[in-house]
């Protein structure tokens, strides 16, 4: 019976669990031996194996963060490390690996590949920053997440006639920020992808006061600058009462939405396809709605890049 490992890897998101459920379940209803990788890389360093059976799963699909936990891995970075790692794979008897992570995990993924490690990528970041999918797993339960903190704040905004300026994550991607904004009808939205001027905001904020308006909202994705920094510009500008909040991890949190459950679902069902058909040293996403894959070096030569007609719409409804 061969064997199919599974592990987590950076940055935790919402769905990886159902993602973990899918494939493991999945991969027993078609004749493998599922095991777990505990702590993503470091874990597989240590051999932190565990066997994973249907009912190892059960209760998990709802959940948010993941049950088999994720750390960082100095040592597998290096290539002596990299083949301890596959050593202890081949060791273990595990001819598959599924990796669920970001960009660092998918590299990852793909040092093993090369080094005779049969690998596959689920797309694990709430940063949406992943080429060649549509979505990522938890982008859009964080969404949700980060629309009703925004509908909570404009509550207490209104009451006092203030600006929030609102961070959110998105080091080198501005898609949270992007869609929550327009989810939630703010005023501006600044992301790390476009050029934007403080003057320029300030005067717009203030035409809207003047217009009648008891709020207004700006909305930061943190590779812009930090939330304290641009309110205290805004403040400076506008001279109007400017408040900063950074949503933080409570962005990571949360029940997987219906649509990450499923969404990962296809996928964990998808990778397991592949395996059978002895496809590997690929990576799975959405695109148009269908599961697709590409391999590791077509997803890192590709370009990661905002969708500048979804901002050409939020401004004309600004």
């Amino acid at each position: 019976m061969k064997k199919i490992g599974v592990l987590t890897s950076g940055g935790d998101s919402q769905g990886m669990n159902s993602a973990i459920r899918s494939i493991v379940r999945t991969g027993i209803a078609s004749g493998f031996e599922m095991i777990g990788i505990k702590r993503g890389y470091k874990g597989l360093m240590e051999k932190d194996f565990i066997p994973l059976g249907s009912k190892d799963v059960g209760d998990i699909l709802y959940r948010g963060g993941t049950f088999l936990q994720s750390a960082r891995s100095e040592e597998f970075k290096t290539d002596e490390g990299q083949m301890r790692g596959v050593n202890n794979l081949k060791e273990a008897g595990i001819d598959y690996l599924v990796v669920i992570g970001g960009d660092g995990s998918y590299r990852g993924a793909a040092k093993l590949n090369e080094k005779g490690i049969k690998t596959y990528g689920l797309p694990g970041t709430i940063d949406n920053d992943i080429p060649l999918t549509d979505y990522t797993i938890g982008f859009d339960t964080t969404l949700n997440v980060v629309t009703e903190a925004i509908g909570n704040l404009r509550d207490t905004m209104s009451s006092h006639e203030r600006v929030s300026v609102i961070e959110v994550m998105g080091r080198n991607c501005g898609d949270i920020a992007l869609h929550a904004g327009i989810a939630s009808g703010v005023d501006a939205i600044l992301v790390p992808d476009l050029p934007w001027d403080i003057t320029d905001i300030s005067e717009k904020l203030k035409a809207g006061f003047e217009r009648g308006k008891t709020h207004n909202i700006v909305i930061v994705a943190e590779g812009v600058g930090k939330a304290e920094h641009i309110s205290s510009l805004i403040k400076e500008y506008s001279g109007l009462d400017t408040r900063p909040t950074v949503l933080g991890h409570i962005q990571r949190g949360g029940t997987p939405s219906a649509f990450d459950r499923v969404f990962t679902s296809r996928m964990g069902h998808k990778v397991i396809e592949l395996v059978e058909k002895d496809i590997y040293g690929v990576a799975l996403g959405m695109e148009k709605n269908e599961i697709t894959y590409h391999s590791f070096e077509e997803i890192f030569e590709a370009k990661d890049v905002l969708n500048k007609h979804l901002y050409k719409i939020f401004e004309d409804l600004i």
